[in-house]
């Protein structure tokens, strides 16, 4: 049996790999799952999966979840240090599934140990790329993505000749207002952000998919996995999502995976590489698709595009602060303090005046990290409605 932890099992990516590990029992072992303070559904799955130990990260509902899960054997943690104690379970696959830099440390405790740690979360490598690649090879860990994109990348990827890969390219949905006008743009609500019309994701990764800066973090995240130079890796935007991802190369040759648009198709890559497992998605019908479309990004209307790319070609501190100041503008955005299209413009603002020197650390990471989100709040506060 492969034992498993999932850190943020009550997510989307969590809920889809549990789905996955509850078809087939006799194969996973479940050592740990984490969520931040959804009790009832953490216990839930703790329950059905006899999972060996469950943690909240915020303590306060530490008490809650003792009372959940009395009397069935599984023993409850909460806090920063529960959390820390089950990304190191030394699980033999580990599910870095916490959204937002919140899930660095954790991913990095499960590197620490030596296993199959598959990134979900983008922020570790967005942040702390570097760190993560160097922890990771020092201690022999195998890194996987789970992202559609990077997966399907992955399987097409010939890691052991990379010299032979012309260019990687990234697909992109184009989310919800991939034909809005800049002006059509300046009204967004958060109902129409939150709306993916392929995807069902969480509030945060939505509101990503529908700036573009989601598909600027995964081209940083690209960029960190593989062997290729940044101007190598492009991005199309592709409406139907079935085509994940694609990879070019020397000889003309296109390599590309296609799927439904379910995150269990690259959960089970990764759950059961380097063999297969059975999923319950349909075949993929590709006379009823009919038909693909491609078009180029418009870095205009979507400017994260454009920020990312200059934060993955300017190194050290800069994807870091990134990262962090879109968190900022995107919770204010969520708590309708913003506006849509101020998103990109405090993440802009904030690049541009904060240059600390590149972070050698996770802590170095993560003070880089705090800075940045002190200056995105501020800035907040001068475009709060």
């Amino acid at each position: 049996m492969k034992s498993v932890t999932i850190l943020g099992a009550t997510g989307s990516v969590g809920t889809s790999t549990l789905d996955l590990i509850e078809r087939e029992p006799d194969r996973f072992r479940v050592v740990a799952l984490t969520a931040n303070c959804d009790v009832a559904k953490l216990a839930a799955a703790a329950i059905r999966t006899k999972a060996e130990f469950a943690v909240v990260a915020d303590e306060g509902c530490l008490p809650e979840l003792r009372e959940a899960l009395d009397g069935t054997g599984i023993r409850a943690g909460g806090g920063a240090g529960a959390i820390a104690e089950a990304a190191s379970s030394g699980a033999d696959w580990t599910m870095g599934a916490i959204v937002g830099c919140a899930g660095l440390k954790p991913v990095m405790a499960a590197i620490e140990q030596g296993g199959t740690v598959v990134i979900a979360n983008k922020e570790p490598l967005v942040s702390a790329g570097d760190v993560i690649l160097a922890a990771a090879e020092r201690t022999g860990a195998t890194l996987l993505p789970a992202d559609s994109e990077h997966n399907a990348i992955f399987q097409c990827f010939d890691a052991t000749r990379p010299e032979r890969v012309r260019r990687i390219i990234l697909t992109c949905s184009g989310g919800p207002f991939r034909d809005w006008t800049a002006e059509q743009m300046r009204g967004v609500t958060l109902e129409q952000a939150v709306k993916h019309p392929n995807w069902s994701m969480g509030a945060k990764i939505s509101v990503d998919s529908a700036t573009c800066m989601n598909k600027g973090l995964e081209l940083i995240e690209a960029a960190r996995l593989f062997p290729i130079a940044h101007d190598r890796i492009e991005i199309v935007i592709h409406p139907q999502s079935v085509i994940h991802s694609l990879v070019d190369h020397v000889d003309g040759s296109v390599l590309a995976q296609l799927g439904p648009p379910d995150m269990r198709t690259p959960i089970a890559h990764t759950l059961a590489w380097p063999d297969r497992m059975a999923t319950p998605m349909a075949p993929l019908d590709l006379v009823a698709i009919g038909r693909l479309d491609f078009e180029a990004p418009d870095p205009v209307r979507f400017p994260a595009l454009r920020l990312a790319r200059e934060a993955l070609d300017a190194g050290g501190a800069r994807p870091a602060i990134l990262n962090a100041a879109n968190e900022v503008a995107v919770e204010a955005f969520l708590q309708r303090r913003i506006g849509f299209l101020e998103i990109a413009a405090i993440v802009e603002h904030t690049l541009s005046c904060y240059d600390p020197a590149a972070p050698d650390s996770v802590d170095a990471v993560l003070a880089i990290d705090a800075e940045a989100r002190i200056l995105a709040g501020e800035r907040v506060k001068d475009y709060a409605v």
